[in-house]
């Protein structure tokens, strides 16, 4: 199992970016999938998680509004749309993966997933 995530770069704030995680080597339609990020010093948080379905989401509450997840299975991607960003969301961020059963909604812990990709910088600046 692969996880390429891709679009993080540098912005300023108030902008916005659009991070992609394309995934390989899976069934993607069968894998609730999320988002986490990390800055230096602190711990992993949630970002946005979405359910193998896309029928449910949810999100960290400071992203509440602002980020909105989604998922393509056809093209096996699942996509993090940021605006609004702040100092705050800088962080390097990460896909992962879990396999689910297709009742269960989106899973909002780390430990709740199997597999990680590499993770894409954000850095919002002045």
């Amino acid at each position: 199992v692969q996880l390429q995530a891709s679009g993080g770069g540098l912005v300023q704030v108030g902008g916005s970016l659009r991070l992609s995680c394309a995934a390989s080597g899976l069934t993607f339609s069968r894998y609730a999938m999320g988002w986490f990020r990390q800055a230096p010093g602190k711990e992993r948080e949630l970002v946005a998680a979405i359910s193998r379905s896309g029928g449910s989401t949810s999100y960290g509450d400071s992203m509440k509004g602002r980020f909105t997840i989604s998922r393509d299975n056809d093209k096996k991607t699942v996509h993090l749309q940021m605006n609004s960003l702040t100092h705050d969301d800088t962080a390097n961020y990460y896909c992962a993966a879990k396999h689910t059963i297709l009742s269960v909604g989106a899973i909002t812990t780390a430990t709740g997933y199997d597999y990680w990709g590499q993770g894409t910088q954000v850095t919002v600046s002045s």
